[in-house]
């Protein structure tokens, strides 16, 4: 991403004292399975950019490095924030910017290379798709890799999501003014180009997205807030807003049963934290708009209980020196 550092420290130090005040992973009671939260331990995942909870493994969440040294993928136990299995990808390319994982129908693993920050230059990017492995252990799995273009020229993103009933993929574009959800074709071709088209405006800068289990919500985060939408068929109607942990937050996924969202850091030994899932995917606030909610353009606003401002202030310059890697690749 080039963006000046000095801009984005301003607006990280502003996030510091408008953002509601996370929810502790130890605060969000779960039954276990990854939705009280975890820390990835393996060193070799630095740069965590997707999150997917699994449906035939309970408890193991997917995730990936958006850069790495080969096309992988690692299925993390949330209960001890443990890799159990590191998949490598045969038949596709070299990956350029892996930004987004999804589990579709059938347990299959979609994946995103779809991230462009060097300039939006990228004429094409990729989507590969696997089936998720029966049993976890080190192994190579054939992917399927199809070719993605926009109908509106190159865009840079880092969301992508796969609709749990009908298997139909979309991409939201990254745009620090906004962006859109693409809507991909009903089933996508290996062998000829898929043409995304915009669909509806979305509100964020967003880092990465989730649909809901049953598919009627989609929550798209971003660095210093996030937004719930009725999905509604595809025609989005926003819900609300959630809080998220201040940093380079770059991946969300709900827990299989849908309570709650799980929101991802990058870097070493990087955070989940879990909260409670919005709308009718969890628990309610009084104003029945989700788990929290807040205004400003990224998610800004008060939190309605007393926030520690000079605890958070330290946070915030603390999470800026690890933000410094923004301005290389996000």
């Amino acid at each position: 991403m080039r963006r000046p550092f000095a801009l984005l420290a301003g607006t990280l130090l502003v996030g510091a004292f408008t953002l509601p005040a996370a929810v502790p992973a130890s605060a969000a009671d779960g039954d276990g399975k990854g939705d009280k939260g975890f820390t990835i331990s393996d060193p070799r995942i630095t740069e965590s950019s997707g999150l997917a909870a699994s449906r035939q493994h309970p408890g193991i969440y997917w995730t990936h490095n958006d850069q790495d040294t080969g096309a992988y993928l690692y299925a993390v136990d949330s209960s001890t924030g443990k890799t159990v299995a590191r998949i490598t990808m045969t038949g596709v390319g070299t990956p350029r910017d892996v930004e987004a994982i999804a589990i579709g129908p059938d347990n299959q693993i979609w994946v995103g290379d779809i991230g462009d920050n060097d300039g939006v230059t990228w004429p094409y990017v990729w989507i590969y798709k696997l089936p998720e492995p029966k049993v976890l252990k080190d192994q190579s799995v054939k992917a399927t890799q199809y070719v993605v273009k926009y109908t509106d020229g190159s865009r840079d993103a880092e969301s992508m999501v796969v609709h749990p009933k009908t298997g139909r993929v979309y991409i939201i574009d990254k745009h620090e003014d906004g962006g859109h959800l693409y809507e991909g074709p009903a089933t996508l071709s290996p062998s000829g180009t898929n043409v995304f088209k915009p669909v509806k405006p979305v509100g964020l800068w967003a880092t990465d997205a989730a649909f809901s289990p049953d598919g009627r919500q989609l929550v798209v985060r971003g660095y210093l807030g996030g937004i719930w939408y009725d999905w509604n068929g595809g025609d989005i109607k926003r819900g609300g807003r959630i809080s998220v942990p201040l940093g380079q937050g770059e991946s969300v996924s709900y827990s299989p049963d849908g309570t709650k969202i799980l929101l991802g850091m990058e870097g070493a030994d990087s955070e989940v934290e879990a909260q409670d899932a919005p709308g009718d995917g969890g628990s309610k606030s009084p104003s029945g708009s989700g788990s929290s909610s807040a205004s400003g353009s990224d998610g800004g606003g008060n939190s309605d209980g007393t926030i520690k401002i000079g605890a958070l202030a330290l946070g915030a310059v603390a999470a800026l020196f690890g933000l410094r890697r923004l301005f290389r690749r996000s």
